[in-house]
């Protein structure tokens, strides 16, 4: 099959998609040939010239180190990151949904489009109009490579949607800008319930979160503020608008007061948040992205205000022992050994929010400093893609979750 028939059997599947959402304003902007100026997508540029795969502005991908390194060290030839620590070398959506991010902050539309492809044809049954991307792919134990694990996870899709929406705005294609509102609706659609006490709350799959019928289990780091806030505005008819309140609620509320992020949390209707039977208020390789998240909010952003004072805890731990906790039990403070390089990173720019520029320096260097004694693997390299990209202002995001770029006004000259 050439990639002309590839492109437009994935176009006829986004239409099939649109239609039976009832997307018949987003329609136009997918298929070439329509009135795409009657018909625009919310959130997408205004450019009728353009239709399929636009032609992407003139400006070559950023230099960008780190970003190269991870994409020698985890990225596979056609398009999927591998966690090289685990035996079945996995791949998980949330690796995926990572790479498109930093592949629209380097401006790297090669890597984006052969990420996407790998996503859509081995996550998603190859129609991401159709379906979520399951959470988790690799070896068998007969040695074939298939899904392991075919229910999603929220915050990969989440990520996804972002990813696709900012892909749309930035290169001006209104495909990516299309396909980010259909993934973003479905997964309101498929991957949320009404929580009495929260409202419209983001469950971390579709199955397996909802133990009993007044309880439920969440994860606080799935719910980064900045894309919860961008996709409602991005998509406003997609109903993410929803999920802002319960999503804040889901990253103060679990938290205990002595300032730690949990890995997960139980909810009870009538109750509010209990610590978790299985992790038991343990925060560790899920938590530490909590602070990540709140640290890149915009300092003028109602999120940012609510969150300030929320993780002192951490910060006061991170002050006196030079290093984040690797595990943390949140209820009494109790730590056990330092963190490795993407921990350090993950906490940059946290510290640097707050004021408190020494000590996020000294998170930088000695996050650098232990990877280049021992590069992370795939988890590691990506916290510290996220906290020292944003440290080196290769990226930020604005109060309403906009993905802000310098390559963007760049470009935009040339």
């Amino acid at each position: 099959m050439t990639r002309a028939d590839a492109d437009r059997r994935r176009r006829r599947a986004v239409l099939r998609a649109l239609a039976a959402c009832g997307a018949g304003p987003m329609i136009a902007a997918v298929a070439p040939g329509l009135n795409a100026a009657a018909a625009k997508v919310p959130g997408a540029p205004d450019d009728s010239r353009s239709s399929g795969r636009a032609t992407p502005r003139a400006c070559p991908p950023v230099d960008w180190p780190a970003w190269s390194r991870f994409k020698v060290a985890c990225l596979s030839d056609d398009g999927r990151i591998v966690d090289h620590s685990m035996p079945d070398l996995r791949t998980v959506s949330e690796g995926q949904a990572y790479a498109l991010t930093f592949a629209v902050i380097a401006n790297d539309r090669a890597t984006f489009d052969k990420v996407l492809d790998w996503t859509v044809n081995n996550l998603a049954q190859g129609d991401l109009t159709a379906h979520l991307p399951a959470w988790l792919w690799g070896r068998q134990d007969d040695g074939r490579w298939a899904v392991l694990d075919s229910n999603p996870a929220s915050d990969a899709d989440m990520w996804i949607a972002y990813a696709l929406g900012e892909a749309g705005r930035l290169w001006n294609v209104r495909r990516y800008t299309a396909l980010g509102a259909l993934v973003a609706r479905r997964i309101v659609s498929e991957e949320t319930d009404f929580i009495p006490g929260l409202g419209r709350t983001l469950l971390p799959a579709p199955a397996g979160f909802h133990p009993a019928r007044d309880l439920w289990r969440l994860n606080p780091s799935y719910v980064p503020m900045q894309v919860v806030r961008r996709l409602a505005g991005l998509f406003p008819d997609s109903g993410w608008a929803q999920l802002i309140t319960s999503s804040l609620k889901q990253i103060t509320l679990s938290a205990p007061p002595l300032g730690f992020a949990p890995e997960w949390a139980m909810y009870r209707a009538g109750r509010g948040f209990e610590i978790d039977p299985e992790t038991k208020g343990e925060g560790s390789y899920n938590a530490i992205r909590v602070y990540l998240w709140a640290g890149m909010l915009a300092q003028d952003s109602d999120d940012f205000h609510a969150l300030t004072h929320t993780f002192g805890g951490m910060l006061k731990y991170v002050a006196a022992h030079g290093a984040p906790p690797e595990r943390v039990d949140t209820r009494d403070g109790t730590a056990k050994q330092n963190g490795g390089a993407g921990f350090s990173a993950a906490l940059v720019p946290l510290l640097q929010s707050v004021g408190d520029t020494a000590l996020a320096r000294a998170q930088a260097d000695r996050a650098r400093s232990l990877d280049a004694q021992s590069p992370s693997g795939y988890y590691g390299s990506v916290l510290s893609l996220f906290g020292l990209g944003w440290h080196e202002a290769r990226f930020r995001f604005a109060a309403d979750g906009t993905l802000q770029v310098p390559w963007e006004a760049v470009c935009a000259t040339r």
